[in-house]
């Protein structure tokens, strides 16, 4: 898989990163701060790919433990660290894949293998990961339906069945989350928000083990 870098990307933001890549390879509790800074951005990679949400925290927590456990193997080369961080994210996808493959005995695996040469773009995925913090941000009746609608594809009959509605309230639940996010997006492309997300389900910080 190939990555390509945004081209609006600053040499004091790649010196910063840098410095907190090597700092976190001296010292594994400063990972914290890498995955802080990039948890939407592999989040929304993965949970584009999966279409399951469940799956998605699993994959994404995977992906931070094996970063975290080969992060000494890490060379600086210029590339954003995000690339390396969606490069054993698309393997972790595929992985999956297979083995759905295998147990299932199936000729056609529920997610698609990414392509090793396929290109993403960091530019679109951080639009993605931008657009799933504002998701994060909707009541929690929108931000169910939406997720369900968008990013696990279903129908809004199956929203409707699955979360005990009529049709007709899951797509005004739907206008609204929609239009919330249309007029946050216009508010917020000049601005860069923080991270708060915290390390996985369960609360845990990077460790020891490896995922």
């Amino acid at each position: 898989m190939v990555v390509r870098a945004p081209a609006s990307r600053r040499a004091p933001e790649q010196a910063e990163e840098r410095l907190l890549v090597e700092a976190a390879q001296k010292d594994p509790a400063r990972f914290a701060e890498l995955y802080e800074i990039n948890f939407e951005r592999v989040y929304a990679f993965v949970a584009r790919r999966v279409g399951d949400r469940d799956a998605a925290e699993d994959l994404t927590s995977e992906v931070f433990h094996k970063a975290l456990a080969n992060l000494r193997r890490f060379e600086w080369r210029g590339a954003p660290f995000a690339a390396w961080l969606l490069r054993i994210a698309a393997n972790a996808i595929a992985d999956r894949a297979q083995r759905a493959g295998k147990e299932l005995a199936m000729d056609n695996p529920p997610e698609t293998p990414v392509d090793a040469t396929a290109i993403v773009d960091l530019e679109e995925v951080e639009h993605q990961a931008q657009l799933f913090r504002l998701v994060e941000q909707l009541p929690s009746d929108q931000r169910r339906v939406i997720a369900m609608r968008f990013a696990e594809e279903k129908s809004i009959r199956e929203i409707a069945q699955q979360l005990g509605r009529t049709e007709g309230a899951v797509k005004q639940l739907q206008f609204r989350g929609l239009h919330k996010l249309r007029d946050w997006s216009a508010q917020m492309k000049s601005e860069k928000p923080r991270k708060t997300r915290s390390y996985s389900k369960g609360n845990t910080k990077p460790g020891g083990k490896d995922a």
